[in-house]
């Protein structure tokens, strides 16, 4: 039993190394961008191109949720995580706990991610992640601006992703490891490209990256120290 334990959390290691999970915070600035962002990038495309053809087929049906936006965003799903990543500076091990969220979230039923969903349900989840896990963390008002959408809905979508997991954030290691496992399947595949649209906070225009927003961005607002009566009920 021991050495079947001491194989699997070996087995485990190999994947974080592999989907770059080891990347520290105080190095991740010098390092490449970790491989884990473009594999859950082509894990949600391929997800999202099979339920188009699902409802194009009409073998299944879709219930409109508060993800959905009214057009599809026209920056692919990869440079969107790196955009994330970049300016979040959360661990790359959210990335892997935002597509268990993600899951669960779509085991509703008529819910299902499309590209009017995707993007928005990414953002909140890795938001929801780093609050959790991480030692430290931005206000929802950055995170809006990285993620391209106002204050408000930021906080609209936390609050409706929170309560759909009904605040059950907590993950096992043996979850976590067999959801870096099946991402590790899909690193022999070339990343595959959708259309995203990023609107700005009056959501009149494309949101304008490398400007005022970036700057935004950039100038480093104050982090948020980890306190433990945010995750009041999160078990």
């Amino acid at each position: 039993m021991e050495s079947s334990t001491t194989d699997a959390s070996d087995k485990h290691l190999e994947s974080y190394l592999t989907l770059g999970l080891t990347v520290s915070q105080s190095k991740k600035s010098d390092s490449k961008v970790p491989k884990v962002l473009s594999l859950l990038a082509t894990y949600l495309c391929r997800a999202v191109q099979k339920n188009e053809k699902l409802l194009d087929s009409k073998k299944i049906k879709e219930s409109t949720t508060i993800f959905h936006g009214h057009r599809v965003p026209d920056l692919s799903l990869q440079l969107y995580a790196e955009r994330i990543f970049k300016y979040a500076e959360c661990s790359p091990s959210c990335f892997v706990l935002a597509l268990v969220y993600m899951e669960r979230y779509l085991q509703q039923p008529l819910v299902c991610m499309t590209p009017f969903s995707v993007h928005r349900l990414l953002i909140t989840s890795v938001v929801v992640a780093a609050k959790f896990t991480d030692d430290a963390f931005f206000n929802n008002a950055f995170y809006a601006r990285v993620g391209g959408i106002s204050t408000i809905e930021m906080n609209r979508l936390e609050l409706d992703l929170l309560f759909n997991l009904d605040f059950r954030l907590k993950v096992n290691l043996e979850t976590f490891g067999s959801y870096c496992l099946q991402l590790e399947k899909h690193a022999m595949a070339s990343p595959e490209r959708l259309p995203v649209q990023l609107l700005c906070v009056n959501g009149s225009k494309d949101l304008s990256y490398g400007s005022s927003a970036d700057e935004f961005c950039q100038s480093k607002l104050v982090r948020q120290s980890y306190s433990s009566q945010a995750l009041q009920g999160c078990s």
